[in-house]
């Protein structure tokens, strides 16, 4: 049986605007430790702090703490400037994480249908004039470079 339910196609529409592969200045706002029996990991939420037009959307993804990614968690940890006392203790302590500022660099990936971010890079808070000023892209160039994006996709 099918049903006309006026009002429903705007609610599948994310109002906000997606944001981009990109450099930002954030905050970390929580962390959750995730058991998994081959990929333990924190889900970690960060606020963006610059560039401004993203303030209100939230980056929410992974740092996994398997041997292999280990390197990735301790670059996130010394970059956004965890206590250096508990790291050398071997200790992650979600509580201690809110409030740390640094730069992430993220990309998004699509794996089994989701939609996931990737955390690429991470640089000190005190970087971020740096590394925002090297990296802004024209107005006009972010159209083509959108353009070239969906040529490739469509071939």
């Amino acid at each position: 049986m099918k049903r006309q339910l006026p009002g429903l196609s705007t609610t599948a529409v994310d109002p906000r605007p997606a944001l981009p592969d990109g450099i930002f200045l954030v905050r970390v706002e929580s962390a959750q430790h995730h058991w998994h029996p081959q990929k333990p990991f924190h889900v970690v939420r960060l606020s963006v702090l610059e560039p401004k037009q993203f303030v209100t959307q939230p980056i929410i993804g992974r740092l996994y703490w398997t041997p292999k990614a280990m390197w990735k968690l301790g670059w996130f940890l010394r970059d956004f400037l965890y206590d250096p006392e508990l790291l050398s203790q071997d200790e992650l302590n979600e509580q201690a994480l809110r409030g740390l500022v640094g730069v992430v660099k993220v990309s998004h990936m699509v794996r089994n249908v989701v939609s996931l971010v990737n955390f690429d890079a991470f640089a000190p808070a005190s970087q971020w004039e740096e590394l925002s000023s090297a990296n802004r892209v024209p107005p006009q160039a972010t159209t083509v470079v959108r353009a070239v994006r969906r040529a490739r996709r469509s071939r």
